[in-house]
């Protein structure tokens, strides 16, 4: 198999890197991205890993990919997959309601009518800098996919991501695309 690339960008803030699908290691969930692709929405800034951007998608994989690749300490450029129900998301502290809204929705960006939360919502994660743990004050261990490595631009995007940490994510977007 050839290698693949993806392009993940802050799009407001005009920042972009390049990553390499990490298809020996977390085939699955690679195959499950990969034919996703084009994915994105409102960025936000970790309150617990640490150094971390995700941004929350519906469900996309035919059949939710298995634990492969883990880990609990990410380093800088990795792209981590992570899966949560709507109810470990659904307290106020997590201020995810404008994307539990959406993910109502379907989180398109055509107008569709209300429907029951999903059960399911997908954490797509960029890491840019060192020191994280996967540990989360209401859950303890949060083990995450590692299926991507970002082999070009992390210090761009480490900057952009520092501002965003100082700055604020409001209006901003995390898109995965493919390169």
């Amino acid at each position: 198999m050839t290698d693949r690339f993806l392009e993940v960008s802050l799009d407001r803030r005009g920042v972009r890197c390049t990553a390499k699908l990490l298809d020996d290691r977390a085939p699955r969930t690679c195959d499950a991205v990969w034919n996703a692709l084009p994915l994105g929405g409102d960025v936000y800034h970790a309150k617990y890993a640490r150094n971390e951007i995700y941004t929350l998608v519906p469900p996309f994989a035919p059949q939710e990919p298995p634990l492969e690749n883990p880990t609990i300490t990410p380093i800088p450029g990795d792209l981590c997959y992570f899966t949560f129900t709507d109810t470990q998301l659904g307290t106020a502290s997590y201020g995810y309601e404008a994307a539990r809204a959406a993910t109502a929705r379907g989180a398109g960006t055509d107008p569709a009518p209300a429907r029951p939360l999903q059960s399911r919502v997908v954490d797509l994660a960029l890491f840019y800098e060192r020191n994280n743990l996967l540990i989360n004050g209401d859950a303890g261990w949060v083990p995450g996919i590692v299926w991507g490595a970002v082999v070009d631009g992390l210090d761009r995007m480490a900057d952009a991501c520092q501002d965003l940490w100082r700055a604020g994510a409001l209006g901003e977007t995390l898109s995965f695309r493919r390169a």
